[in-house]
């Protein structure tokens, strides 16, 4: 159910990645990983839908999609 999101330009923030994902039925959240010490996003971040079918949908459509003139990898979160 958890979307794992790379290659994240580092301008992208939470509102940003949830905006690219929120149009898939079952969007919950979405959150960047920042650096503890400067804040700063680390480039990745997660994404939650309510079902595994839900989070196979977005996936399948945004794996290789472009964000911010960077090009994303989506993989599933472990």
């Amino acid at each position: 159910k958890t979307l794992f999101v790379k290659n994240l330009s580092f301008k992208v923030d939470k509102d940003g990645l949830a905006e690219n994902f929120r149009e898939f039925d079952g969007f919950q959240d979405a959150r960047i990983a920042t650096d503890k010490e400067s804040g700063r996003s680390r480039g990745f971040g997660y994404v939650e839908f309510d079902s595994p079918d839900n989070a196979a949908e977005a996936f399948q459509k945004m794996n290789g999609a472009d964000i911010d003139g960077r090009e994303i990898f989506v993989d599933y979160a472990e």
